[in-house]
């Protein structure tokens, strides 16, 4: 009996020192009745059952939350939720807030929200900015994440919320890595969405071990690699650093960067300010006013981030593989990952089959997205293009793949013979080279300009 009593001591102790201190556990949910909580925002009805809380969706109503009376500020959030219908569509609200005069008085609930999607997309654990920014990281950053949660079934979340860094877990997987400064504090919530279809009202979504920690809070690390999300200025996180990513943008100088076929950058046109890189506006025309910029240092294969703000009408790109080597006039030649205003700039109803508008391949491929996933002139925007060693590129608009294509294969040369860079041999196939910044003569601003070298 001594021995058995002894094992389930060391049992207790590896349980404690594996899963985080539990006595720094406190149950928000006492399994009776709902004291600490409050509906708002929508019609949906929240009750006690067993020990658990069920929604159940009414048609024709918003969404609606059943939010904390307390707000918080850092802390680690554990709750188990369950699905019971593919159209019930959940979350849990971090640092929430609430506006009880918005939408004539029914009120609004927004704020950073870790999805529950049960849908075959199957972005769960993915953060969504609840009717205020939209989606910030959903799981096309992080396809191995897709499969964990499970409908019909119970699913442990895990939040963290530290400072300004924001991680989630869904059934023990990693799923999202997300650093923004908007919200410091705020109530927790649980939602049930809205319903489209009158035969889904009364469908069930549960949830129950509500608990949170506020002190003494050790966060876990992710075990593997995630892309990082941050609005923040020209600043890496811990994990970013770790996975070898670095700034190509300093937020203070032009390090780093020069005019395309020069050997000094500009000396008008581009400016830094306040941590971003603007190219001013001049007459709209393409790399003849202030002129192109580029790095000094050339890449083969890598992941390319960058955060990107246009204004009304403007027309711009980010370029890779640039060499240099054409001596055109003009723009320097190299693959293009569009940036646009597709609703006021001509350019979106040129080439073929919108082949030129927003986040596309330039000339050659559609960006295939929903107009929902893209923020409007003024708002920040977020693209990224990843090389693989392979040679396999992908183009993504505010975590949203929106394209993929292979360099170098026989689809890619037939699509660069009916374009306007047939007349350059093996085009954007050369090995390695530079970033490019354009100048096409509108006002843009850059930030966030970071990279990770994906060569072996």
């Amino acid at each position: 009996m001594k021995l058995k009593a002894t094992c389930f001591a060391l049992l207790v102790l590896f349980s404690t020192s594996a899963f985080g201190q539990t006595e720094n556990w406190k149950s928000l949910f006492n399994g009776k009745d709902l004291t600490g909580w409050k509906p708002v925002a929508g019609k949906a009805t929240f009750e006690v059952k067993d020990g658990i809380i069920e929604g159940t969706a009414v048609f024709g109503t918003g969404n609606t939350f059943l939010v904390t009376e307390e707000e918080y500020t850092d802390f680690i959030l554990e709750v188990d939720l369950m699905i019971s219908h593919i159209s019930s569509n959940s979350g849990i609200m971090a640092r929430g807030q609430y506006d009880p005069n918005a939408r004539k008085g029914q009120g609004l609930v927004f704020g950073y929200q870790i999805e529950a999607d049960p849908s075959p997309r199957a972005w769960s654990g993915g953060i969504y900015d609840e009717a205020r920014r939209g989606w910030f990281f959903p799981l096309d950053l992080n396809p191995a994440a897709k499969s964990a949660f499970k409908l019909g079934e119970w699913n442990r979340y895990r939040i963290e919320a530290i400072g300004n860094t924001l991680k989630t877990w869904v059934n023990g997987q990693e799923v999202a890595y997300f650093m923004d400064d908007m919200d410091a504090k705020g109530f927790i919530g649980l939602q049930v969405h809205s319903i489209g279809k009158k035969e889904d009202e009364g469908r069930k979504t549960y949830f129950k071990n509500v608990r949170i920690q506020t002190e003494n809070l050790t966060p876990l690390p992710f075990k593997s690699p995630v892309f990082v999300v941050s609005t923040l200025k020209n600043e890496l996180s811990p994990e970013e650093k770790a996975q070898g990513w670095k700034l190509l943008f300093d937020g203070k100088t032009n390090q780093g960067w020069v005019g395309a076929y020069k050997n000094t950058f500009p000396e008008k046109g581009w400016t830094i300010t306040d941590g971003i890189l603007k190219i001013e506006k001049s007459d709209g025309s393409e790399s003849t006013n202030f002129g192109d910029i580029v790095t000094t240092e050339e890449f083969t294969a890598f992941d390319l981030a960058f955060d990107f703000n246009i204004t009304e009408g403007a027309n711009s790109g980010v370029k890779y593989f640039v060499t240099l080597s054409e001596g055109n006039k003009g723009s320097a030649i190299g693959l293009e990952y569009q940036i646009l205003d597709d609703a006021l700039h001509p350019d979106a109803k040129m080439g073929r089959d919108g082949n030129r508008t927003l986040s596309s391949l330039y000339d050659l491929i559609k960006a295939e997205k929903q107009s929902r996933f893209v923020r409007k002139p003024g708002d920040w925007n977020q693209g990224r293009v990843v090389v693989y060693p392979d040679n396999k590129v992908e183009h993504y608009l505010n975590g949203v793949k929106v394209l993929e294509y292979q360099r170098g294969s026989q689809a890619y040369r037939d699509l660069v013979a009916i374009s306007k860079y047939a007349v350059w041999k093996q085009f954007g196939e050369a090995k390695q080279g530079r970033i490019l910044l354009q100048d096409h003569g509108d006002e843009v601003r850059y930030r966030n300009i970071k990279i990770k070298s994906l060569t072996n």
